[in-house]
């Protein structure tokens, strides 16, 4: 930056000159500020310039600059120091507050916060201008909070104010979710939270399984372990056991969370789907651990083990059970899927097995792996 004589005054973002610093003598500071994004630098000057021409012989007073951008041939001056002007509705103020004042008497505590307004012609509005110092402010409700403020939270009446006002309360999914985590980890098995981002081959080339289509993918993955949204628990799991494979066994670990899957029929396209997964890692295989913890999960959600002909033969019996299943993740012959009946109609909620050796060698487990899979959301 140059002035009129062609003097450096600074090299931004490096360095400023020794002819533009600072000393007691200065009577005249030029203020040059370096950035990358046009709204941030301009809060940044607005800032800097209103708050230290706070000190100079005349109080805030600021000499603003022509910029001429010769790329485009456009100028501006800066800084632009006309107050932004937005609008608040007055009954959004009192009914958030509890209050009943008048346009005016709102206009009179914004005042003390530094605001500058007065009634609308519309007479529930309020034309209000922010200061430059306030780039905070974004909508009424930050104006609302500010004439809380300026009023006094301490005055503001102790009630709620609106008979639509409610207590926050955990959604039923969540709550139905703390309850497996507890009765799991009160029956032994230490809780795991795995990112919920992996790799294509995680979840499908290394689980023996096949693309269904049902994987958000990102767009353009930084690395090849974070390509896709995990539609499976399990891979997870066994990742954190080889991470801690150097641990000793047997390994007992869970988890409850949240798989994306790909939805055409809701308005973002995909939808969350939680789930519980557990694995059992050790010198056996362990598939009478998981049945157990099976059994525990399922009493726990007052769903009594039936047989399959029970099921299918009376209306009026409750409960689960489970079948043979070939599925590819799990060794031939040791493996089952997980029917729950609601209703009249059962619906398979998860599967149970011993690892396929395939499997284990891709996650580089040298011990065998029993593993359990279940969609919580078909208990609410």
């Amino acid at each position: 930056i140059y002035d009129s004589n062609r003097t450096v005054l600074s090299m931004p973002p490096i360095i400023n000159s020794n002819h533009s610093k600072i000393t007691l003598d200065t009577t005249n500071v030029l203020i040059d500020i370096t950035a990358t994004d046009k709204t941030k630098l301009e809060i940044v000057n607005h800032m800097i310039v209103s708050m230290f021409s706070q000190y100079c012989e005349e109080p805030f007073t600021i000499e603003p600059v022509k910029i001429i951008s010769e790329h485009n041939g456009q100028t501006r001056e800066a800084p632009n120091l006309t107050p932004r002007t937005t609008q608040a509705e007055v009954s959004y103020i009192n009914s958030v507050c509890g209050l009943k004042l008048q346009p005016q008497e709102i206009c009179d505590l914004l005042k003390k916060m530094c605001y500058n307004a007065k009634p609308s012609s519309t007479p529930d509005i309020l034309d209000v201008d922010v200061p430059i110092t306030r780039a905070d402010v974004l909508h009424q409700a930050d104006i609302m909070e500010d004439a809380a403020i300026a009023y006094g939270f301490n005055n503001l009446e102790r009630r709620f104010v609106s008979a639509t006002t409610s207590v926050g309360a955990a959604l039923p999914i969540n709550r139905l979710a703390d309850i497996v985590r507890f009765e799991t980890a009160m029956a032994g098995w230490s809780e795991v939270m795995p990112l919920i981002l992996c790799s294509y081959d995680e979840n499908y080339t290394w689980l023996n399984r096949k693309d269904d289509n049902l994987a958000v993918r990102l767009q353009n993955p930084k690395t090849q372990e974070y390509q896709i949204v995990r539609t499976s628990l399990l891979p997870g799991l066994l990742k954190t056991i080889r991470e801690n494979k150097h641990h000793s066994v047997p390994m007992k670990i869970f988890e409850v969370s949240d798989v994306g899957l790909k939805d055409e029929s809701c308005e973002r396209k995909s939808r969350n789907e939680r789930r519980f997964a557990a694995c059992w890692y050790g010198k056996s295989s362990g598939f009478e651990v998981v049945h157990g913890l099976l059994d525990r999960i399922m009493l726990m959600l007052k769903s009594a083990f039936i047989t399959k002909e029970e099921g299918l033969s009376n209306p009026a019996v409750k409960g689960y059970w489970i079948e043979e299943v070939d599925d590819p993740t799990f060794f031939a012959g040791h493996s089952a899927a997980i029917y729950v009946k609601f209703g009249d109609k059962p619906q398979r909620v998860g599967t149970f097995g011993v690892m396929h050796p395939t499997v284990l060698k891709n996650f580089e487990l040298p011990f065998p792996v029993s593993a359990m899979e279940i969609e919580l959301e078909w208990f609410l």
